[in-house]
């Protein structure tokens, strides 16, 4: 058994980082390329590319709107009629605006995980949210989704 002062490093002595053998730790990737961005922030893109496109085409109809992302749907027993819903699970969400003294901006809420978990690969996903994100803009102006896209 070695005493405790063979255990510290001393002068001369170079004490290992893998002292496990579990290899480096920190990141694989360089945090300039594009594999080093995390699901949360590509599924942020992809909402921005379609409310971008949205914005240019209805900007007076969309001033003021704010779109919003969540992980997961709120803990609610009953949801009212501004959710989008795939059987049980909501997607997204429509929250009207207030007008009056507090005056609310009309909000979207897309729900990131119950969208990736549906879609089989990024473009499936692509496609998924933009789907989303009109149909809820649609309700929100009292259109047909089908003008929008």
């Amino acid at each position: 058994m070695t005493s405790p002062e063979h255990r510290r490093p001393g002068p001369g002595r170079r004490t290992h980082r893998d002292r496990r053998g579990r290899g480096l730790r920190g990141r694989l990737v360089p945090a300039t390329v594009p594999l080093a961005r995390t699901k949360a922030e590509v599924f942020d893109d992809l909402v921005l590319d379609t409310v971008e496109t949205l914005e240019r085409r209805f900007a007076k109809e969309l001033a003021g709107v704010e779109f919003a992302v969540e992980d997961v749907p709120p803990d609610l027993n009953v949801y009212d009629s501004d959710v989008l819903e795939d059987g049980e699970v909501p997607l997204a969400r429509l929250l009207p605006g207030r007008p009056g003294r507090q005056e609310v901006p009309p909000r979207i809420v897309l729900y990131r995980r119950p969208l990736e978990f549906r879609a089989m690969d990024r473009e499936d996903l692509a496609d998924l949210v933009h789907d989303v994100i009109i149909e809820q803009v649609a309700n929100l102006l009292g259109v047909d989704p089908d003008e929008l896209a």
